[in-house]
């Protein structure tokens, strides 16, 4: 039972980092109605801006707030630069986009930084915590805090906040938005930016604990986008519950399927994809396609 337990407190730690990274993919599908298959990228490349940070001597904090505010102004730049000149194209082209983004960015960080591991420093506390024969470390219980933060700014944000209100406008319809006097390209900007501060967060409790290296937050993509498509890939909400049941179903899975294991662990997601896709195409919250006929 205590080997149980302690499955469900790793793969919640796990689960709040692909949510992490799945809010960044649903605030841009909710804008722009296309899957940043960058978005993993950008976190990496944010990543190992912390990396030389802490290489060059950089405070441990300012790391961090210097980092974030990169990712920001990155964030903004693609919309910017790359995504708004597309504006009434097709979303195909967008998807190409993004993918020729997540190649560029990859190549790039090996041109600069080599393809060997690197060890970035931690941002959370290393403690460890014995509850009841379960370990809790200093590191999974801050995963979660960082995740709970999140969506306590994020609600408080949609919910309380002009800025808010005129998202929540542009993603219900970027149209109508504009014709009650919203500044929608100023919002996708916002948007595109705040993703990118999601994804450098998912990237900065990650790469901690496996390493960094130019494709290290490629396997967190393939669990972020199960968990965004399993919650909704329009909810905010369902990506917080889909990334932390993607996170559990992962650990129990490759702790207690033998076939399975850990080199397999993979198809988790994979599967659930699918699984979801056919039995539920809007996912356990997302909103359904309403058509007139």
């Amino acid at each position: 039972m205590t080997e149980f337990a302690q499955t469900l407190v790793d793969g919640l730690a796990n689960g709040a980092i692909y949510a992490s990274l799945a809010l960044a993919l649903v605030l841009i599908y909710r804008a722009t109605n296309i899957v940043n298959f960058a978005q993993g990228e950008m976190a990496m490349f944010s990543t190992y801006v912390a990396w030389q940070l802490t290489a060059w001597g950089v405070p441990l904090a300012v790391t961090v707030l210097v980092t974030l505010a990169a990712a920001l102004f990155t964030g903004a730049a693609v919309e910017r630069v790359l995504i708004r000149p597309l504006e009434g194209t097709s979303e195909l082209a967008v998807v190409i986009l993004t993918i020729g983004l997540f190649l560029t960015l990859n190549a790039v960080a090996v041109w600069v930084w080599g393809g060997l591991i690197k060890t970035v420093p931690s941002v959370l506390p290393d403690a460890t915590w014995d509850v009841g024969g379960v370990r809790l470390s200093g590191t999974s219980v801050g995963i979660v805090a960082v995740l709970v933060i999140e969506v306590v700014v994020l609600y408080g944000l949609f919910q309380f906040t002009k800025l808010g209100l005129a998202m929540r406008a542009v993603a219900e319809s970027g149209e109508n938005a504009s014709l009650t006097g919203v500044d929608v390209r100023r919002i996708l900007v916002v948007g595109w930016g705040f993703a990118a501060v999601l994804g450098a967060i998912a990237g900065l409790l990650i790469a901690p604990q496996v390493f960094l290296e130019p494709n290290f937050m490629f396997g967190v993509l393939i669990y972020s986008f199960a968990a965004a498509v399993l919650g909704g890939i329009d909810s905010p909400g369902g990506a917080v519950v889909g990334g932390l049941i993607v996170g559990v179903t992962e650990n129990l899975a490759g702790n207690y399927v033998g076939a399975i294991g850990s080199d397999l662990k993979i198809l988790v997601p994979l599967t659930l994809i699918v699984g979801i896709l056919l039995v539920r195409p809007n996912g356990l919250f997302g909103t359904k396609a309403v058509t007139r006929v």
